[in-house]
Parts: C-alpha cells; structure tokens; sequence
C-alpha cells in the first residue's frame, strides 16, 4: 500500500486563523496545532498533517520581505520531510507574498499552496473549512508516486491558480482573487479536475532545490494617471538608494509622449534605474511599440513587463535585484518567463 502523503501547514496569521467569541464578539487568534478539533474534516484526507506556526503571527499588512524569507526557510527546512505544503496567510498581500516564494525556489518539485479566508474559521459562514481542506487535498494529490502540482499555487472559492498570476480583486465577495491571464490549474466541484497541460514541471532532480533569499526592496511603483505632474515624477529621482520601478503605464504599456516625461525616463536610465512598463489593466499585456505613445519607452530601453502582474512585477524585481546581474541580464531576465509568470 502506498505510503499515505505528509502535508506540513505553515500558518503566518490573518483571519483564517481567527475564531470568533460568541459572548463578546471579539476574534482571538487559536493555537494551530489543535486544528483537527476546529475542522474534523481534515482526519478524513488521505494524508498525515503537521503544522508549524510564525512565533509571533502578523496580519498581512504588515508583511514584508523578512516574513518572506522566514515562510521560504521554514519550507526549505522541510522540504525533504513533506511531501507538501499550505502556507496560510491573510488575503490582502497573498498575493504578493505567494509570488515572492514562487521565485525564491528554483527547480521546485512539491506544491506550496496559499490560502487563506474572507471570514474566520470560527465563523458559522466561514469559508475557511472549504479553502484549508480543499488546499491540503490538492497539496497532497500524487500521481505514480510523484506530487500533481509542483509549483506554487493560490486556492480559493474552488479554483487554484498560478500564485504568480493573481490579483486580490474583492474584500467582500467569497470569490477574492482573479487570474484574468491564465486559467486556473485546478478547479474544485465534485471531482478535483487538474488542468495537466497548464501544469509547470521542472527539469532538474528534486534534490536540485535551489533556495534563494537575496531580494532587494528599494524599488518603488508609479502609477499614472492623466494629470500627472513633472514634479511628481521627477520626485523619484530624489529617492536614495532607489534601483527599480514598476511603471504602471495605460492600456498596452501607453505614457504620456510629452518631452519632460521622457526626459526623465531618459534620467532614470542614466542613473542605473530600471523601469518595468506594465499595464495598469487586469487583463491584457504590454505590446511595447504597438501605439505610438509606448514607442518612444522602447526606445528608451525601458523593460517589457508584457503580461505581469503588478504584485508579481514586484516580486521579481525584487528576485532579480538581489542576483547582482549586468543591466542586459536583468532585461532578458525580466522579459522572460522564469516561474510561468508571464507569456513569452
């Protein structure tokens, strides 16, 4: 008989890990290693469960990249111990969180699955139950001895998506995240279908795990919008240290061609900042050159980030930051997929 898969939950805080006190109405934090007692459902998996716990647990706001490298080591310190893992995390930075790990490991061959709630699990609605069971269901799910998912993922509401390609698009609907360039891997009805051609499978062997925990955050996000001033973009250049910024830019990579905004992009690159043209829309890709308005950034050398999230965006900025490559590294780098995160 085959032996029965070993899944390890890390819970870093948020609401699911809340219950609710019925006399004050107060949410109190509970203690994870008694979670079979809140969600007797999890005995009746096929697999055995460990969890382990931030000391402190934060709510995600307060996330940062510390929290990153403290999620991605105690992952890489069992990784040869499990065969998967559920990382629980409030929803709000999930998304920027899940895509950071999803760099953080190369040639991953066991899945890392996010989840988390919209409602405590102590709550009579909550969907926590459904998210947690359903994560370490997929978490353990093997065929011919080997793990189905071997990426990191982000369930929730019935649906695991690519972490690396959610956005976190309502704080009151079950349904919190979308993936509006890539379908999900696995959809969850009756049956767990698993959408196999969509999947990421690595090419090393699985003792080949490559940890990698420099990220650098001195980076910043300009975002458009009609009316910016010369003063306030030029202010970036102001900005010590800065190495990176994410330009979110209109429809398929558009800015604005008036002379002083290019002249700044122009200082940005004179000083060893590079800027990352993405779209400030869901759904849909930069095509740089495509419109008049975004030729002028091409020709200024500024980065394609094609199809990339914005949370994904800053994630990998971070990632390739922290790998001390040439300037025609972190281009080609950047424009390419290195985790599924973008479309070549």
């Amino acid at each position: 008989m085959a032996k029965k898969p070993s899944i390890l939950i890390v819970y870093t805080g948020g609401t699911i890990g809340m219950v609710k006190d019925y006399e004050t109405g107060a949410l109190r934090a509970f203690d994870f290693s008694q979670i079979s007692s809140k969600i007797p459902e999890l005995q009746h998996l096929h697999c055995s469960i460990d969890t382990i716990s931030f000391e402190d647990p934060i709510d995600s706001s307060n996330m940062n990249i510390d929290y990153y490298i403290q999620i991605a080591e105690m992952i890489a310190k069992n990784y040869h111990d499990y065969d998967g893992f559920v990382v629980l995390t409030g929803s709000d930075t999930m998304s920027y969180t899940s895509s950071a790990i999803s760099f953080m490991f190369e040639n991953l061959q066991k899945p890392v699955i996010f989840t988390g709630s919209q409602l405590p699990i102590g709550d009579l609605r909550t969907d926590a139950k459904e998210n947690l069971i359903t994560s370490v269901q997929i978490a353990a799910a093997q065929e011919n001895g080997s793990p189905v998912i071997q990426e990191v993922g982000l369930y929730f509401e019935y649906k695991l998506y690519r972490a690396n390609r959610t956005t976190k698009i309502s704080a009151e609907q079950f349904e919190a995240f979308s993936s509006m360039n890539y379908p999900p891997l696995v959809e969850s009805g009756v049956h767990l279908n698993f959408n196999y051609p969509l999947l990421l499978r690595p090419e090393g062997k699985a003792e080949d795990l490559i940890f990698r925990k420099k990220l650098d955050n001195n980076i910043a996000i300009l975002k458009l919008f009609p009316g910016i001033t010369e003063r306030v973009v030029r202010s970036y250049l102001q900005i010590e240290g800065l190495k990176g910024i994410i330009l979110e830019a209109y429809g398929a990579g558009n800015a604005p061609s008036e002379p002083w905004f290019l002249e700044i992009l122009k200082e940005f690159q004179e000083q060893g900042i590079y800027v990352v043209d993405i779209t400030q829309c869901e759904g849909g890709s930069v095509i740089l050159g495509h419109y008049e308005t975004s030729a002028a950034l091409r020709n200024l050398g500024v980065i394609n980030g094609k199809d990339i999230t914005t949370e994904t965006a800053v994630a990998k900025m971070m990632y390739l930051l922290g790998e001390n490559l040439t300037k025609s590294e972190f281009k080609r780098y950047f424009e390419q997929a290195l985790r599924g995160e973008m479309s070549n």
